[in-house]
């Protein structure tokens, strides 16, 4: 089912979502046709999840949205541990990531809204108020340096003298 090959294959996506088949076929040593094959087989099984494009919203002329990363102590319940209080919290429209998470705190949510007041509420009237949750620590992201292996500084400019025989 899942051999090898479909590890390559997914390692190569993870790295390049728009990569055609023909380009990965060369890298892994199939056809395009067999790599479709697996790509679909990938998909089908839910490996593969959706393809998704890293933006920085700090360059485009709009509002950039305030992203939050929200510590959350949980009392897990018994049968269930962590799962339900964690499918209660993934249901909210604002939560963009959801972890399980070994230390001090059970959750990690990462919640993006269009106000620092809006995630605050967010916190306050929604996330606080679920029984299971005991306590947030909530931090508002400043600057992304990198996100998803992804760099976000400007390329510097070569400031070498060029040498010309």
């Amino acid at each position: 089912m899942f051999d090898k090959k479909s590890i390559e294959i997914l390692q190569i996506i993870e790295a390049n979502g728009r990569i055609d088949s023909e380009k990965i076929a060369k890298m892994v040593d199939l056809t395009a046709k067999e790599v479709d094959s697996y790509i679909e087989e990938l998909e089908n099984n839910n490996v593969i999840l959706s393809y998704s494009a890293v933006v920085n919203w700090a360059k485009l002329p709009v509002q950039e949205a305030v992203t939050a990363m929200i510590d959350v102590k949980v009392a897990p319940k018994r049968g269930v541990g962590f799962d339900e209080v964690a499918e209660r919290i993934y249901r909210f429209p604002e939560v963009k990531a959801l972890y399980l998470m070994s230390g001090a705190y059970d959750l990690s949510v990462v919640v993006e809204g269009k106000t620092m007041q809006e995630t605050a509420r967010f916190v306050s009237e929604r996330l606080s108020t679920i029984d299971s949750v005991l306590s947030t620590t909530t931090h508002f992201q400043l600057k992304t340096y990198k996100h998803d292996g992804v760099i976000f500084k400007e390329p510097e400019e070569d400031r070498r003298i060029v040498v010309t025989p």
